[in-house]
């Protein structure tokens, strides 16, 4: 049974989400794939996962609030990244320094490259809503060259990144852990890893890399 000091006040998770949008509008042009619209997407759906699993609702708002602050900080890079910014953060809105550290260990426990299969449910709705947001089919269309953009990877880097760090962890049952998500999205979750994986062998070919290779002279100069 948890304790009441598991909880957070109303009043606090209102700060961290205000301070986090305000530096998710200074640095929007940083942030173009995990900005406050990928911020606000996970923070909503991993609430309800939380109180379908049975975790700490507040904990894992507010852990989702900050779970992608590392972008700030580096750009391509993993959570632990951005632990002294939300660590921060946690203390300049007067969280409690035990929960800013459950909350910090809930971020790295849930980040998709590293995660295993059992796992806390408050990282269990976490890394659910943040594999939403990857696998919901428009994300490759609307937001996957604002990824590339951010990070200054590759489509090639982009391809093999998603590929090795999600297929495995699909093929062995676990990328969705709450069930009824695991039932509504995996058809989404399969079609997004089946098409990644066609453009990693597609950049791969010589002819296709030519081709990529002209369509960015011409961005270029249009620049």
């Amino acid at each position: 049974m948890r304790t009441q000091e598991s909880t957070i006040d109303h009043v606090i998770i209102d700060a961290v989400e205000n301070r986090v949008h305000r530096l998710c509008r200074r640095y929007a042009e940083r942030l173009q794939f995990h900005g406050w619209h990928h911020v606000s997407f996970v923070r909503a759906k991993a609430a309800g996962f939380a109180e379908h699993n049975g975790a700490d609702r507040a904990v894992v708002e507010v852990a989702a609030l900050v779970h992608d602050v590392n972008y700030l900080v580096l750009r391509n890079s993993p959570a632990a990244a951005g632990r002294s910014l939300r660590l921060e953060i946690l203390a300049e809105c007067e969280v409690p320094p035990r929960i800013a550290r459950w909350i910090d260990a809930i971020v790295d426990e849930a980040e998709m490259a590293t995660r295993g299969r059992d796992i806390s449910l408050e990282a269990q709705a976490l890394s659910d809503a943040d594999t939403l947001f990857k696998a919901l089919p428009v994300t490759p269309v609307v937001l996957a060259h604002r990824y590339l953009r951010e990070n200054g990877l590759s489509l090639r880097e982009l391809a093999h990144k998603i590929v090795g760090e999600q297929c495995d962890v699909h093929d062995e049952g676990f990328y969705f852990y709450n069930p009824e998500a695991a039932a509504t999205y995996s058809r989404w979750a399969t079609a997004n890893l089946q098409l990644w994986q066609c453009i990693k062998e597609a950049v791969d070919d010589p002819t296709v890399a030519e081709l990529l290779e002209a369509v960015h002279a011409v961005d270029a100069m249009a620049s």
